[in-house]
């Protein structure tokens, strides 16, 4: 699992685009097999939905039927990719629940057992032929992105290399404060520690684990050699580590201290310390960096107000894990929220930013992102990456990819 930041909201946003003429005809409708029982679900419309505040599934946000597949101008490169990271996501879509409550595990089978042999040099195709686009309350997006990191250290502490990127510790746990009555225990108990009287307190804070709290008592998978650029890995949850021998390990999401997070870049804008004005940093990662640099006390000030901290895991394969379990691609890879996107179902995004339009794969999440028609673009490693997702802040329109078996069981409970 990623813990993702929105490290670009402080961006202004500008007004979206749109390909998909709004007076296209909605998809036509695939009958069910006869001796298929469909569950009872609230009705689906080919009107606009409308949107219901506070709405925690795609369900309750409302689903409308949106224009075919064909309709969406994808393009046969870019559908490969898609096509590859759908297939990697079909064991988790095959056994895994949906909570979103728009498709059932059996209702991906034909697209999956389709997807093993499809020809990659016409996956758009293959996208016509099983899916169709729903809408998510208004379908109005909004799309942040991240990356792999990649920053220097090293396997042995030194002088040049002495920030502790640590795994799991050990007296990290869950359990119940003295000060929360019995009646009001309820869910899982929160994160934290045990002292050695027994009581049960909130675990440390980055400011405190910064400062030594956990030195010599959990374990150290390097030390990195720059403490500004893991803070910022921390916030992707996952990234490389580069040693002085050449030597790369990959480490991914293991865990976190239970403390809130602090997006940094909201507080600065609140600040006026981003912006376009005299003495204004630019709203992205790299703006909030060089402040953070030019400005240490107040860079740490800055830092230690998000209590936040990560552990890691050291990662053997070929990309960094989603919260599936399965390697998330540059430019194919999306994080959602699962609760208003099926994960592993394709999405394709509409948006201001048009290096960002295309199909994505929903194999991801995090912890900013939230709600339907929230999405974080994955943009893989390296430089290139790095400035885009840095700077990724685009609005537009999403569309849900779903079987189209689950297209029509939604659309039949409304008739």
């Amino acid at each position: 699992m990623r813990i993702v930041a929105t490290l670009a909201l402080a961006l202004m946003l500008a007004a979206c685009g749109r390909i998909i003429p709004d007076a296209a005809p909605p998809q036509t409708s695939i009958p069910l097999p006869p001796t298929q029982t469909a569950p009872q679900t609230p009705p689906v419309s080919t009107a606009p939905p409308v949107p219901v505040p506070s709405a925690t599934s795609a369900l309750m946000a409302g689903v409308a039927i949106a224009p075919q597949v064909a309709r969406l101008n994808i393009e046969d490169t870019d559908a490969a990719g898609a096509l590859a990271s759908f297939l990697e996501s079909c064991p988790v879509l095959l056994r895994r629940g949906d909570q979103s409550g728009l498709t059932l595990n059996s209702e991906w089978q034909e697209s999956c057992a389709a997807a093993k042999n499809w020809p990659s040099n016409r996956a758009r195709g293959f996208f016509e032929v099983y899916f169709a686009p729903v809408t998510i309350g208004d379908g109005n997006a909004f799309a942040t992105g991240y990356f792999e990191p990649e920053i220097l250290g090293s396997r042995t502490r030194s002088a040049q290399f002495n920030v502790p990127v640590y795994a799991m510790p050990p007296d990290l746990k869950r359990g119940w404060p003295d000060d929360v009555a019995p009646s009001e225990r309820t869910g899982n108990p929160p994160l934290g520690r045990e002292l050695p009287d027994g009581r049960f307190v909130p675990y440390y804070e980055r400011a405190e684990i910064v400062r030594g709290a956990l030195e010599g008592r959990a374990p150290v998978i390097a030390w990195a050699a720059d403490e500004v650029e893991f803070f910022f890995l921390q916030i992707q949850g996952s990234g490389r580590i580069r040693t002085p021998s050449g030597e790369i390990i990959r480490i991914g999401y293991a865990g976190q201290n239970g403390r809130g997070y602090t997006g940094i870049g909201g507080v600065m804008r609140e600040r006026g310390l981003l912006g376009d004005g005299p003495g204004q940093y630019p709203g992205s990662m790299q703006g909030i960096m060089a402040y953070i640099r030019e400005n240490p006390v107040e860079g740490r000030e800055l830092m230690d107000l998000n209590q936040s901290w990560v552990f890691f895991r050291e990662l053997t394969g070929d990309g960094p894990l989603g919260s599936i379990g399965v390697p998330v691609r540059g430019q194919n890879s999306v994080a959602v929220d699962p609760r208003f996107v099926p994960y592993g179902a394709p999405v394709w995004l509409d948006l201001d930013r048009d290096i960002a339009d295309g199909l994505w794969i929903a194999q991801d999440t995090g912890g900013a992102i939230k709600g339907a028609n929230r999405f974080d673009t994955f943009w893989g490693a390296g430089a290139q990456a790095r400035d885009i997702a840095g700077g990724m802040s685009a609005r537009g329109k999403a569309y849900v990819l779903l079987p189209k078996a689950s297209a029509e069981r939604l659309s039949a409970s409304s008739r």
